[in-house]
């Protein structure tokens, strides 16, 4: 799978509900970093324990890509993208909606070159919310 196909999966693994952890490098050093648009987490660990909690405390997710553009090196891979990005409360009483903007970096950490986000960074200015 090439970086694309590895942000399309991310995308894919969000509606889902599946565990998104795996699509992160697992540095132990707090050199991976993803921003959301509320928090920022640092170093596998947290980042992989915050997309945990993401996952069974949110539902019924839209991630609907409008204009990722990926550029591939042989081992690093950064993207941008507009992404309309909702999702409700598990108690199932608020609904967020927001037009977001996507920008990170991917390595190709295995053998086989999996790509996997060393980098991602999630944001909505305050007047594109839904």
């Amino acid at each position: 799978m090439n970086a694309t196909g590895t942000i399309e999966a991310y995308y894919a693994a969000l509606r889902a509900g599946e565990p998104l952890g795996p699509f992160f490098a697992a540095d132990t050093d707090r050199s991976v970093v993803k921003f959301g648009i509320s928090e920022q987490l640092n170093g596998a660990d947290a980042i992989r324990d915050g997309l945990q909690k993401q996952t069974e405390t949110t539902g019924d997710w839209t991630v609907d890509s409008h204009a990722l553009q990926v550029t591939e090196r042989e081992d690093y891979a950064w993207f941008s993208d507009d992404v309309e990005l909702c999702w409700t409360d598990a108690e199932g009483t608020v609904r967020h909606e927001y037009d977001t903007r996507w920008s990170g970096t991917l390595e190709a950490t295995g053998r086989d070159r999996p790509w996997q986000f060393v980098g991602m960074h999630v944001s909505t200015a305050d007047d594109l919310g839904k």
